[in-house]
C-alpha cells in the first residue's frame, strides 16, 4: 500500500469518525406545548359533610350538690348547716342561700367541636367527584375546567 493511498484511507476514516460524532450530537426534537385552554362552569352539589376537630379540656371547677327543700325537719337542717361549716369543702353563705350543699373543687371535662373543612360530593356531566373545601359551597359549585392535549411520546 502506498503512502498516498494510506493517507486517503486515514483521512476517510477520520472523516467518518467526526461525522458520527456530529450525528450523535443532533439536537433533540423540540416539544411545543400549546397554551392551556381554561373555562369555568358549575357542578351540582350532591352532599356536604362537615369534618370536625374534637377538643377536650379539663378544668377545676367548684361543684355542689342541690339540697332538697322538703328534706328533713328543722333539726336536720341545723345538723347539715353545722356539718357544712365544719367540713373542709364547706359551703359558703351564698351557696347555702341558693340551696346548695357539699361544695367541692373537682376536675370537669368539657368537649368542643369545631368545623375544620367540608367533604363535598358533586356531579359534573354525569361523573361524580369528591373534594374537601374550607366552606360549604351550597347547591352548586363553580369548577375550573382545563383541557390540554397529551404530548406524543
Amino acid at each position: 500500500m502506498s503512502l498516498r493511498h494510506g493517507m486517503s484511507v486515514l483521512c476517510l476514516s477520520a472523516g467518518l469518525l467526526v461525522g458520527g460524532a456530529v450525528c450523535a450530537q443532533d439536537a433533540p426534537r423540540e416539544v411545543t406545548l400549546p397554551f392551556e385552554n381554561v373555562r369555568y362552569d358549575y357542578a351540582q352539589v350532591l352532599s356536604v359533610r362537615p369534618v370536625y376537630q374534637v377538643l377536650r379540656t379539663t378544668s377545676m371547677e367548684r361543684v355542689c350538690d342541690v339540697r332538697d327543700a322538703d328534706k328533713g325537719t328543722t333539726l336536720a337542717r341545723i345538723v347539715n348547716s353545722v356539718k357544712d361549716r365544719l367540713s373542709s369543702t364547706g359551703t359558703n353563705a351564698e351557696e347555702r342561700a341558693a340551696g346548695l350543699q357539699n361544695c367541692r373543687v373537682e376536675p370537669v371535662e368539657k368537649e368542643f367541636r369545631r368545623t375544620l373543612a367540608y367533604d363535598v360530593d358533586y356531579m359534573y356531566r354525569g361523573s361524580k367527584f369528591r373534594t374537601r373545601m374550607d366552606r360549604d359551597p351550597g347547591n352548586r359549585l363553580r369548577i375550573r375546567i382545563s383541557i390540554t392535549p397529551h404530548p406524543f411520546d
